[in-house]
């Protein structure tokens, strides 16, 4: 067995609506799918990703509406890596951020930038033969259109500590500080950076969590290689769209390894993701309910198309 690379990267948001107009509006990425946080379903669970919803590409969102800005510290992730395919398309998002009001850096082979809650990106110009996940967006031309994860950097004083869950979990070590999980897809790198001096703030801006892919019929192996390498996962938990166990690692960060399947598609047409609330069958009884609490968001994609 092993890890196809990211599956999904999970942060938090204190404004939904503005969420989509950054992530589905600004960077061009497909809201895949509008559902609610199965652990708390009055507020949304948003999934941005290719036009397929594809693992390795979902950054997802759980909003609490007014959440305060957090900061990240040690045990957790402070950046996502995304992949692009060229100079070029580091130029044209320097050219489309700066028009959006946003602050870039640009730096050889990369663009940083953080998003209007400070969640902390950098594009990266990719140039290896996994397959590009691409969204499809009006205002961005195909060649330059994000296609997918690179990886994240997470923040630990002790990197060591971790050492023997990453070997476990088939992570290869990759340059200082570096490790890279790689399966038959994809893969995706995971670094440690020494963490800043003031204490983590979870909040609005930060990362939840980071989930890795597998095989659909493989859980109940990678809960036992997880305890035989010290750590504690939770049961396998049906999340309709694909199938999770938790734990974290010795850094802090909490982990996923989230299936494949069986996807977004499981209950939309795929032309459609995203256009409706979608709920799994355990919740749709608080459909009324929840369409009422819940806040009506935007549709920048459609309204670019329109244009």
């Amino acid at each position: 067995m092993k890890l196809d690379g990211i599956h999904h990267i999970t942060a938090i948001t204190g404004d939904a609506p503005a969420n989509v107009e950054f992530y589905a509006g600004t960077l061009g990425l497909r809201l895949v799918k509008k559902t609610v946080n199965q652990d708390d379903p009055t507020v949304y669970h948003l999934f941005y990703g290719d036009e397929a919803g594809s693992p390795g590409f979902d950054l997802t969102f759980f909003e609490y509406p007014g959440a305060a800005r957090g900061s990240a510290g040690a045990g957790m992730v402070h950046r996502v890596a995304w992949r692009v395919g060229s100079e070029d398309a580091l130029g044209f998002w320097e050219q489309r951020l700066a028009a959006a009001g946003t602050v870039t850096e640009r730096r050889e082979g990369g663009l940083h930038f953080v998003d209007p809650e400070g969640l902390d990106h950098e594009l990266q110009v990719y140039r290896g033969e996994e397959r590009p996940l691409v969204p499809e967006h009006p205002e961005v031309p195909r060649e330059h259109a994000i296609q997918g994860f690179a990886g994240v950097r997470a923040y630990t004083a002790n990197a060591g500590a971790s050492q023997e869950l990453l070997e476990g979990l088939g992570f290869v070590r990759e340059g200082d500080g570096g490790w890279r999980a790689a399966g038959g897809e994809r893969s995706g790198f995971y670094v440690y950076d020494r963490p800043p001096a003031d204490p983590p703030r979870p909040g609005a801006g930060t990362i939840h969590h980071i989930a890795f892919a597998s095989e659909l019929d493989e859980h109940e192996q990678w809960r036992d290689r997880v305890i035989e390498s010290g750590g504690r996962p939770t049961p396998v938990i049906d999340r309709f769209y694909f199938r999770s166990i938790y734990f974290r690692e010795p850094s802090g960060v909490l982990f996923e390894i989230a299936s494949k399947g069986p996807g977004f598609s499981a209950d939309e047409d795929p032309d459609s993701l995203g256009e409706r609330l979608s709920l799994p069958p355990d919740y749709e009884h608080l459909r009324d309910r929840l369409e009422q609490v819940l806040t009506p968001l935007p549709d920048p994609r459609s309204r670019a198309a329109a244009r």
